[in-house]
């Protein structure tokens, strides 16, 4: 079970956040945002299937996150928690950590914006359009 979403980068990524990765439907990046990987998101938690969402709850899940964008791609790896509503619709975000909010789509991530390829993140600060592709294991 999935979900895709389609993003674009800009000249501000810069993937410095040791501890979340975001994806925003906003259209602009301050310097501050040093955890957003791209911008102008097609879809945010709100948008997700129902039954995406339920797979999510279940703390034994493993949700993955695999970005690509100009032939780069890395992949994450949480876990689902009973608290994640999907109720956001502007951002989304990893964390590897156990915090839960409105944004969060998975906790205890291996990896986070800083540990992202820097290949991958070069490309996303030319404006390179990403994918995130979302996926309950």
């Amino acid at each position: 079970m999935e979900e895709v979403v389609h993003a674009r980068g800009h000249e501000h990524v810069a993937a410095a956040h040791e501890s979340t990765l975001e994806l925003t439907s906003d259209d602009y990046l301050t310097p501050a945002g040093d955890c957003i990987l791209g911008i102008e998101a097609d879809r945010t938690p709100a948008d997700f299937d129902a039954a995406f969402v339920t797979a999510c709850q279940d703390a034994d899940a493993t949700v993955v996150a695999e970005i690509e964008a100009d032939g780069h791609r890395d992949r994450i790896e949480g876990r689902g928690d009973p608290a994640l509503s999907f109720e956001n619709d502007r951002s989304l975000v990893c964390r590897t950590s156990d915090y839960v909010d409105d944004r969060t789509v998975l906790v205890a991530a291996d990896g986070a914006a800083a540990d992202v390829d820097r290949d991958l993140v070069a490309a996303l600060a030319d404006g390179a359009d990403c994918t995130l592709t979302l996926r309950v294991e």
